[in-house]
């Protein structure tokens, strides 16, 4: 308990999923959390259900595809807590991932990037000076494993998915002098509500789909942890053994 306390952390996504699970646990270990989402009343029943818990949060309505709204979202929370500590990029547009590559129309591979690298690298930018001035910022992009292996079906959410990963690897060699650690999160988790609809299980060594809650908000903290500090660039895969060895 208490391994964030006293710090400020921003979860994009934060409505549902793996990002309510993160903001739930980073509440719980101590920190302030920003809990990020387009739709205000999904926000607000996160931040009631950290306020009930006994957790300190705000609910901040920000669409990540917007620069402005990027901008405002990254100030209000300064003004509120005064530092930003964690940056979580967790928030994907999924609307739009499936195309062939040869179907596929820049309209839609733009889309995929907006709301994926592109959003990340604003939201990085815009954290940078807190994350620098609090002396041990961390920074958790969410990748995929679709984009590592080619998902076949799934072109413009691969080449998105793998752009953050670029980003991850390069702002982690650039902001390593400034004590900022950058990493990925390569997940496969029951987002969707596996266990009550005919969902095959995932072709991993465990043979399930992770738990927000359980597999995979537990890996976030550890990077936004002290535990962590040694460790930067890297992809860390909760996927129940899907692509051992490969992500790197």
């Amino acid at each position: 308990m208490n391994r964030l306390q006293g710090k400020v952390a921003i979860v994009t996504g934060a409505s549902r999923g793996i990002g309510r699970a993160t903001a739930n646990l980073f509440a719980a270990e101590g920190a302030k959390v920003a809990v990020l989402s387009r739709t205000s009343d999904d926000v607000d029943r996160v931040v009631a259900g950290i306020v009930e818990a006994g957790g300190e949060a705000i609910g901040v309505q920000c669409d990540v595809s917007k620069a402005d709204q990027i901008t405002a979202a990254v100030d209000e929370v300064v003004s509120r807590y005064g530092r930003i500590d964690i940056l979580v990029n967790n928030a994907f547009d999924g609307s739009a991932v499936l195309s062939s590559i040869l179907d596929l129309s820049v309209d839609q591979l733009q889309r995929n990037f907006d709301t994926g690298p592109v959003a990340y690298l604003r939201f990085m930018q815009a954290c940078y000076p807190h994350l620098k001035q609090c002396g041990e910022g961390r920074v958790i992009n969410f990748g995929s494993m679709a984009g590592t292996i080619g998902l076949v079906g799934y072109g413009p959410y691969n080449m998105a998915k793998e752009a953050v990963r670029a980003l991850t690897r390069t702002a982690a060699r650039e902001w390593g002098a400034d004590n900022i650690t950058v990493n990925n999160v390569l997940p496969i988790a029951d987002t969707w509500g596996a266990a009550e609809k005919e969902v095959p299980p995932p072709v991993n060594a465990l043979g399930r789909f992770g738990s927000p809650e359980d597999d995979i908000a537990p890996v976030v903290l550890f990077l936004a942890s002290a535990d962590s500090r040694f460790i930067t660039g890297y992809s860390l895969t909760p996927d129940g053994g899907a692509i051992i060895d490969s992500a790197r």
